[in-house]
Parts: C-alpha cells; structure tokens; sequence
C-alpha cells in the first residue's frame, strides 16, 4: 500500500502505478458528472468545449447556489454541499468516457463491474471510492466551482472544480484486474460457507 498526492491532469503511466488498496489525494482541477450528463452526451451527441484529457471524474449532482459571476464565483455558482452518488448506474459510460474524452479517473460510490474494469484495464484507469455520508467533508475539498457546461441539465450540469487535497481516496479498482468489491465478495462467501458448515448447515 502506497500514497499518492496527483496533481490534474494525470498520465496513462501515473495511473498504472496505483494499485487496490493504495490511497490517493488529488490537486488543481476535478469534474463533476452524472446519468443525464452523460445520457446527454453519448446518447444524444452532445459535445462538451472541456478537455478532460487525464482528468478525473467524481459522480455527482452538486447542491450550488447562484451568486452572480465574480472573481470569487467565475461560474456564477458557490458549492453548498458537493457530494457523492452511486457509480453503478454509470456503468456502461465508462468506456466512452476513457475513449472518447481521455478520462484516466471516476470517482463514485459502490464500486462498477466487469466492463468498466476491462476498460480499466485495456486504456490504463482506475476507480477511486468515497464512502456515504461525507458529502460535507468532500465540500470542503473544493475551493472553486470554475465553469459549468451542459447547464441546462443543472444539477446535472458538467462542473469543472478547483480542488486542492481532494482525498485521501481508496484505489478500489486499478488497471491490472484487481477489485476490492470482487475481492470483498469472494472473502464474504467464503465465511459465510465456514460458519454455515460450522453450525451444520448445508449451504
């Protein structure tokens, strides 16, 4: 287990050195996305004018505030509560989102399943785990709500944040096969056959 501090964006060779279980924090730019942005843009075709080339992605529909445009609010918007949804919806975008943007990094909770690790594994990604319930302390870790793009689909807006010391995060899926919810999974069944055979239960 290691720790890694990146700043955005990052390289296909960075990338690979991460591995399940290590720990991640993150610097300088994050981009928040969800189902309709991306239903938006790889069913419907629509563009965005961001690079997100070696750039991360956390699974969100942040709670903002229009401010007006300032120096302090270039987008108009303040973060009030940024947090975290369920990746498991966004399942089959992650390929798009690695081929066709050059996304190295998703962010989100409870893990993806096997298309999004094959992904991982063939271009060289990884996901990165919250845990529920931190949305106030994942706020904090954004300084800025930079721009916005697609903002008619607001909350589901795509939101480019200024981060510093977004993390530490969990390396929970990595570029070489390995899966902590696979791993989990296998582990739970596995004790759960013991104590079954322990109390003489056929399973």
């Amino acid at each position: 287990m290691a720790h890694y501090e990146l700043n955005m964006p990052v390289t296909e060779e960075q990338v690979r050195k991460l591995r399940i279980n290590d720990t991640v924090t993150l610097h300088q730019t994050l981009y928040g996305i969800r189902d309709a942005t991306q239903i938006h843009m790889f069913d419907h075709n629509r563009k965005t004018r961001f690079d997100m080339r070696g750039h991360a992605v956390v699974h969100t529909a942040p709670n903002v505030k229009w401010v007006g445009e300032t120096q302090a609010h270039p987008s108009g918007y303040a973060p009030i509560c940024i947090g975290t949804t369920t990746s498991a919806r966004m399942e089959r975008f992650t390929r798009p989102l690695m081929e066709q943007y050059g996304v190295r990094i998703i962010i989100g909770k409870g893990g993806l399943f096997a298309a999004s690790a094959k992904a991982f594994a063939d271009l060289g990604g990884v996901y990165l785990a919250i845990i529920g319930g931190t949305a106030a302390l994942e706020t904090t870790w954004i300084e800025q709500i930079e721009e916005v793009d697609l903002d008619d689909l607001n909350p589901e807006s795509l939101w480019k944040f200024r981060i510093k010391g977004f993390g530490p995060l969990l390396v929970a899926m990595d570029s070489h096969g390995g899966s902590l919810y696979t791993a989990v999974n296998a582990a739970a069944k596995d004790q759960r056959a013991g104590v079954l055979a322990a109390l003489g239960v056929k399973s």
